[in-house]
């Protein structure tokens, strides 16, 4: 008799994505949560609980923060591939993570920000890079299970984005700001307990440096380090560097940190024909990406302050908190993500192309903004019908999202694995930080004009993609 064994699965993924699921939840947990109160913390008046900031600068600082936690994924993705391995830096970076949502609770006014967001913007930018290669180290490369498995991933993901704005926003408004940030610590805490308890039974991949940094360059690199944090607290603390252009500046450093990473990707004699091809197929569905994002990540600003004064937030004589808006998206994600899973899963090879996928949830993401259009001018806009824009804001995102993560890890060269997975991450910094800037210019005099502009922008681009997919399925050598 010849004996059998059979896998334990997670859902019919590899057991150890429940670990990563774990983690990745609470990490989005206190993240969500957080971001869901933080732009009424800065603009609401100190009678309050707020700091006042003017709003113009408060969306600024919200796109920067948000657009520097994905360029963070350069710094955390750069040290798992050259120094430390995938594993030890998402260890690391849940700590700081941690550690910023203390700072935030228990240091008041604009230092208790500055020292918060600055320690999770880098511990997120780590946890972001590492944990989704650390996913793709599970599955072999012709594995028909991967997409599948990293819309679970984006389950664990959006179980704490929906969680965790509806937790900390009630806390905020019973009790104040500060309470709601001590919540996403402890949320953040537990995440790092339960990882810590299971990070045994990762691959032994999930703690493989790719392209080890030579031990003669190590003091260069950390002395480097230590100067571009010397300068960039210099500039902040001395005013030179002003909160209302933040979002500007991310914007610049991540177009030229995006196009430095392609050229020493491209140009690095560690990489073969075909694995250059794939690279230069990524270039296309990085704008695309980056495009999208731009309107996606509004939730955060422009649909943060259309919910706080246009949105009929009133529920039989109770008035819902503003953040509980960003916990809607998250509901839709949770419903479909599974559908979507199925979908990949049901049609296998016959299904839509990477590229194609890309192009309609670039489209798509322009067609939800083409419908704020109907609510224009309106004194009191219904919550169902934002919710219903926020629901093709969601299909948008489970076509482009799920699969950009995936991609990035199948097309990524041998030689600069997770450094892939932060090159996707980077088109998010950059459209996250646009979405910020892009704020400046939205008004309820002119919202015709902003959601029909942008909305028609992102339509043609993703008409654009999908009518190059043809030639960049050729450059990917194979990979759908």
């Amino acid at each position: 008799m010849v004996e059998t064994t059979t896998e334990r699965t997670f859902f019919g993924q590899p057991r150890p994505l429940a670990n990563l699921f774990g983690v990745e939840l609470w990490e989005r947990f206190s993240f969500y949560g957080m971001q869901g109160i933080l732009l009424i913390y800065l603009y609401y008046e100190a009678s309050r609980g707020g700091l006042g900031i003017d709003q113009d600068t408060a969306t600024s600082i919200v796109g920067a923060y948000g657009g520097s936690v994905y360029l963070a994924t350069v710094v955390g993705a750069w040290s798992a591939d050259r120094l430390f391995g995938p594993e030890k830096v998402l260890f690391g970076s849940a700590i700081l993570v941690m550690c910023g949502h203390i700072g935030l609770s228990v240091i008041p006014g604009i230092a208790g920000v500055a020292v918060g967001l600055v320690l999770i913007a880098l511990g997120s930018g780590g946890v972001k890079a590492t944990a989704t290669s650390i996913v793709g180290t599970l599955y072999a490369p012709e594995d028909e299970r991967r997409d599948a498995g990293f819309s679970l991933f984006y389950l664990g993901i959006n179980l704490g984005a929906l969680v965790g704005p509806l937790l900390t926003g009630l806390l905020q408004q019973e009790a104040g700001f500060h309470w709601g940030f001590a919540l996403a610590a402890v949320g953040m805490a537990l995440g790092l307990t339960q990882y810590a308890l299971t990070r045994g039974s990762l691959p032994a991949a999930a703690s493989r440096v790719a392209n080890p940094l030579p031990p003669g360059r190590r003091p260069l690199v950390f002395g480097a380090a230590l100067a571009v944090v010397a300068v960039i607290a210099v500039l902040a603390f001395t005013g030179l560097i002003p909160a209302s252009h933040l979002s500007d500046i991310v914007v610049v450093l991540s177009i030229l940190a995006a196009v430095a990473y392609f050229v020493v990707i491209l140009s690095s004699r560690k990489i073969d024909h075909v694995e250059r091809n794939r690279v230069y197929a990524f270039i296309p569905m990085f704008i695309a990406s980056a495009a999208f994002w731009s309107l996606y990540q509004q939730q955060f600003t422009v649909v943060t302050i259309y919910s706080d004064k246009r949105l009929d937030r009133d529920i039989f004589g109770w008035t819902m908190p503003v953040s509980w808006v960003q916990s809607i998206n998250p509901v839709f994600i949770i419903i479909l993500s599974g559908v979507f899973a199925a979908l990949w899963t049901r049609l296998g090879d016959r299904q839509p192309s990477s590229p194609v996928k890309f192009a309609a949830g670039t489209a798509i993401m322009g067609v939800a903004f083409l419908l704020f259009l109907p609510f224009a001018g309106s004194a009191s806009v219904p919550l169902l019908g934002l919710a219903g824009i926020l629901l093709v804001f969601t299909v948008a995102e489970l076509l482009l999202s799920p699969v950009g993560l995936s991609l990035s890890t199948k097309l990524a060269p041998r030689a600069f694995q997770t450094q892939m997975v932060a090159l996707f991450f980077l088109s998010v910094a950059l459209g996250t930080a646009l979405s910020g800037t892009l704020a400046g210019y939205y008004s309820e005099d002119h919202e015709v004009a902003y959601f029909g502009i942008l909305g028609l922008i992102a339509i043609a681009l993703g008409g654009i993609l999908w009518a190059m997919s043809p030639w960049i399925r050729r450059l990917m050598g194979g990979i759908r």
